[in-house]
């Protein structure tokens, strides 16, 4: 190998998490590391601007936007999956909510046959990753890059929804990041100075400027290279031209939860029967790889207000413009320096659950569909989403084109828990939306109008419901005796040297909540299981 151009480590992807292993990685001055995105360069203003989310989720530059097959539970509707296509990945186009789960879904991880991965042993990882504005010790940090910013401007619509919550028994809290996850409040967000925090703008930026790193934008990854069975290099397109880097330690995917089991069984590692269909030489057969497909599923209910309090109403007028700009200009807040979500709620609505099972996202804004086209009236939105569905689905090549998306499949909605538990959601929601002081300021249901039965709110789920972006677990980590596991706790791939992967797909099971923040966790202790291996 002396010959062809080679480094120490290959990164596969720019994302959260490989943003994290290319500065942790390079820090070593010894390490030569290479870090290959499919899309561009982060420049877009609206990907630095919080509120730009309503743009990048439609912008096909920096999102790959992907769509699920039919699924069945869900009136055969295809779901619109966006994801980020640049540097930073889904950290540069996601809604900011900076949450990291409970302390039972790592140690849910751990019992899983992933030894080093309970809450215990996972918290240190959150706290190195954390640069908090207002919380510290002993569950948080203010040292670390990736900025957690507060809300500093208490919100009309977000104060009634947490006086009416606390009507229902939900408690205030300043913290959804502490050992008990129940309340009612506002996010923290991945924010600094009015800017997104993306882990490009924390990680990768910062370690650009070593000589011992390298970035290559606009570069898809085909295939992984392998001699014998290890991994020993990558083979990627960039500007129409075919070029192949070699790895003298290992060769690294960060591509995500659809793309790396694409890229995986591309090159020869997946289940067997599909491999042969496509003509693929069979690496290793690993059926596992791109099943366990999880993410959470949405509903979202509108309302329309009876006072211009809305965001609606400042971004649908002039005047409103100009007020939102002056905030951000003249004290970084406001409206573009906060994205879409202020306020969020964690809750228990189903009878055997003993920490929460739901989230919301509250937002001062309305839309038929998340980043769509504002409404021309004062809007509340209310989603809701179970926090830990049994629903499994998969992620399968169609081609042996890599260019060509994976088919996906969440099968939303197929377990009876799923079903009862979003209609409990949605029932809760209605009954937030119907408690005072929220109650006094709702004009009219928008969606849904006035379904009664728990068969009527199930149909609105299913016409309805869409994804809220957090797709993970198809190379899931997990014991030897599970025949589904593509890694170990190591996150190395199963039979086979060299390789590994570090991004949402190794997640066994969904946290509960948002999953940039694990995804971060997940590559800085990944970072110190390669650099322990490397030496």
């Amino acid at each position: 190998m002396s010959t062809k151009e080679s480094v120490d480590y290959i990164i596969v992807g720019a994302g959260s998490a490989g943003c994290v292993l290319a500065n942790r990685l390079s820090s070593k001055p010894q390490n030569q590391v290479m870090i290959l995105e499919s899309g561009p360069r982060d420049s877009s203003m609206w990907i630095h601007l919080p509120i730009g989310y309503g743009k990048t989720m439609w912008d096909p530059k920096v999102n790959w936007k992907f769509e699920t097959e039919p699924d069945s539970e869900m009136k055969h509707r295809k779901i619109y999956w966006p994801r980020g296509k640049c540097l930073g990945g889904s950290s540069s186009i996601n809604g900011l909510i900076f949450i990291r789960g409970q302390p039972e879904d790592y140690d849910l991880w751990r019992d899983l046959g992933n030894p080093g991965w309970g809450w215990d042993d996972v918290l240190p990882y959150f706290k190195k990753s954390e640069g908090n504005d207002r919380l510290a010790e002993p569950f948080h940090s203010q040292d670390g890059p990736l900025k957690a910013s507060s809300i500093r401007k208490k919100h009309p619509l977000i104060e009634a929804v947490i006086k009416s919550a606390k009507q229902l028994n939900v408690p205030y809290t300043d913290d959804f990041n502490n050992l008990q996850q129940e309340g009612v409040g506002y996010y923290q967000l991945s924010t600094h100075r009015g800017l997104r925090c993306s882990a490009a703008v924390a990680y990768l930026k910062p370690a650009m400027k070593r000589p011992n790193l390298r970035v290559s934008t606009d570069s898809h990854v085909g295939k992984i290279i392998f001699e014998g069975n290890r991994a020993v290099g990558v083979e990627y397109l960039q500007q129409g031209i075919k070029k192949t880097i070699y790895a003298r330690k290992e060769v690294i995917l960060s591509a995500g939860a659809i793309l790396s089991p694409q890229l995986l069984q591309l090159s020869g590692i997946g289940p067997a029967k599909l491999l042969d269909k496509f003509a693929i030489p069979l690496i290793h057969d690993l059926p596992g790889v791109g099943q366990n497909l999880q993410d959470h599923l949405q509903h979202r209910l509108i309302y329309e207000l009876n006072q211009d309090i809305s965001t609606n109403t400042q971004l649908t007028s002039l005047f409103g413009k100009i007020q939102i700009a002056l905030d951000w200009l003249l004290f970084r807040s406001g409206p573009l320096a906060i994205g879409i979500n202020q306020g969020g709620l964690f809750t228990k609505v189903m009878p055997q659950s003993k920490t929460p099972d739901i989230q919301f996202h509250i937002s001062t804004l309305s839309a038929d569909m998340a980043g769509g086209k504002i409404h021309p009236f004062p809007g509340l939105t209310l989603s809701v989403c179970q926090l830990r569905p049994e629903s499994r689905g998969y992620v399968e090549i169609q081609s042996t084109d890599p260019m060509v998306p994976p088919k996906m499949l969440a099968n939303y909605l197929s377990t009876q828990l799923d079903r009862d538990t979003s209609v409990a959601a949605v029932k809760f929601a209605k009954q937030l939306a119907e408690t005072n002081p929220l109650k006094n300021l709702i004009k009219r249901a928008v969606k849904p109008q006035n379904p009664q039965s728990d068969d009527e709110l199930l149909e609105f789920c299913r016409d309805n419901g869409a994804t809220i972006f957090h797709p993970l677990g198809t190379c899931q980590m997990g014991s030897d005796t599970n025949v589904n596991a593509v890694l170990n706790s190591q996150l190395q791939v199963r039979g086979v040297q060299a390789l590994r992967v570090v991004d949402c797909s190794a997640m066994p099971r969904l946290p509960s909540g948002n999953t940039n923040w694990p995804a971060v966790m997940l590559a800085e202790k990944a970072a110190d299981l390669i650099m322990a291996n490397g030496e």
